[in-house]
């Protein structure tokens, strides 16, 4: 891949989907239902295809289907992510287990989608990510999301701009996260120094960390995601306390700045 692709929310009123699947005739069915409901899309048969949308749109998710052919779903989401790109991905698959679900979360995905699915519920999860990726977003139906916009927090040296969705460590180095890990973190934040079980970080983050709301191991691996940025060396100050048997604890002071 040369240069850098212009990957990221684009600047067209419509949120552009770009659906990666070797099926056509599947392929076709998704990209034109998300077009029939206001959204813009465009279809990939593979990575080489994936990689060459990327270069020339902007593009705001990523329906990515793990069994394509050359390079599967999870090589490409494992990619995008080691260059940086921080673009939702919903992983689409009829590998519906758990540990490919937890693969999936793991090496970087926000959602999993198991086939078959219905039309409803893809276009729900779709929505669902947009709207808790875009900064300060608003639902449909006019209700807030929890993400507070417009806010400087600092915790145990480190620096959270709410507007920004930006994370700085205590050196001065911007720390990328992922949809889900950002929204992982403002659940923290606003609930600090209080043992939050999987079922309420759940239900704060609007389940947006797992495709599974009875899944305690998808809560885990998020939280084990998040905690490698926040805790990097043997020895950092402890940020997000196991409570064993009872959930997770943030454990510095969060103070506006």
């Amino acid at each position: 891949m040369s240069g850098e692709p212009p990957v990221g929310p684009g600047r067209n009123p419509e949120p552009h989907v770009l659906v990666v699947e070797d099926d056509g005739e599947t392929r076709r069915l998704i990209v034109r239902l998300l077009r029939e409901n206001g959204l813009r899309a465009t279809g990939a048969h593979d990575g080489k295809e994936m990689w060459e949308a990327l270069r020339h749109a902007s593009v705001d998710l990523i329906l990515l289907d793990v069994m394509l052919p050359g390079e599967t779903g999870f090589d490409l989401c494992r990619n995008l992510r080691g260059r940086g790109v921080q673009v939702p991905i919903i992983m689409v698959t009829a590998r519906g287990n758990e540990a490919d679900r937890v693969r999936g979360l793991d090496i970087g995905a926000d959602d999993y989608l198991p086939k078959p699915f219905s039309q409803r519920e893809l276009l729900a999860r779709a929505r669902a990510v947009l709207r808790r990726s875009a900064p300060g977003a608003v639902d449909p139906a006019g209700v807030a999301t929890p993400v507070r916009p417009g806010r400087m927090l600092t915790f145990a040296g480190w620096t959270l701009d709410t507007a920004r969705r930006e994370l700085m460590s205590p050196a001065g180095a911007m720390v990328e996260l992922s949809g889900g890990e950002y929204d992982l973190l403002i659940t923290l934040v606003e609930h600090p120094q209080r043992v939050l079980s999987r079922e309420r970080l759940l239900e704060l983050a609007r389940n947006r960390v797992s495709v599974d709301p009875a899944s305690d191991r998808s809560v885990d691996v998020q939280v084990s995601r998040l905690r490698r940025k926040l805790e990097p060396e043997e020895g950092s100050p402890t940020v997000i306390k196991t409570v064993r048997g009872a959930g997770y604890m943030f454990v510095p002071q969060v103070e506006p700045q």
